[in-house]
């Protein structure tokens, strides 16, 4: 082959050769795009859990918020430890949050005992090579559910009607009679309704939080 025809074929090859390499650099970067959009994604994603979980923890941690413990009936013993009690008034508020500090804002709907949040980024994936991905935002949704942990065993007796006051007994023991007394997670726990401790942690006793699908 004579040289002027090596040189024709060199000629002919090289815009090929530009063809291909930019062809792998735009591959390239599109790939990168769409890594970038499943980071922003998965930020999306652990937002709505995380606004999710704290929403309902926070109705979960009310549940006994402005109630007499001491004058609930065993009815409504068995209402609240079944969670037919619980408000979820500010769960929202606490979805906000939490939304907010993983810089996002969040939807909210509170359908206790199921907290729903739906969250979008307000970062975006950014500039890239494809067009209309520079001003995407994430969007995921969770739910999260209180699920009660325990079974009433047995409640105080309702209060009997006032008497004239006789004359005063000596002291003796608590035997605990007016103990509430529950099954939580197999393990037996008794609260005393006039010295019940810490409400939020009372209630963390008696319900648990949890994603669910």
């Amino acid at each position: 082959m004579s040289r002027r025809g090596l040189r024709d074929d060199r000629g002919q090859a090289f815009p090929i050769y530009v063809v291909a390499v930019v062809g792998l650099l735009f591959a390239a970067l599109a790939f990168f795009v769409v890594g970038q959009a499943g980071v922003t994604r998965s930020n999306a994603q652990g937002a709505a859990d995380a606004a999710a979980l704290a929403a309902a923890g926070d109705a979960r941690d009310d549940a006994f918020l402005g109630l007499d413990l001491l004058s609930l009936q065993p009815s409504d013993w068995v209402k609240l430890v079944d969670g037919d009690l619980l408000a979820g008034n500010g769960a929202c508020g606490k979805a906000d949050e939490f939304a907010a500090l993983n810089d996002a804002t969040a939807e909210c709907v509170a359908a206790i005992p199921v907290v729903t949040v739906t969250v979008t980024t307000n970062g975006t994936v950014g500039k890239s090579v494809v067009p209309g991905t520079e001003g995407t935002h994430a969007r995921a949704t969770a739910k999260a559910i209180i699920k009660p942990r325990c079974s009433l065993m047995s409640a105080p007796a309702p209060t009997a009607p006032a008497q004239t006051p006789g004359p005063t007994p000596s002291p003796s023991p608590s035997t605990g009679a007016g103990d509430v007394k529950f099954v939580c997670d197999g393990k037996p726990l008794a609260l005393d309704p006039a010295k019940p401790g810490p409400l939020p942690k009372l209630a963390r006793a008696l319900f648990t939080v949890r994603l669910v699908d």
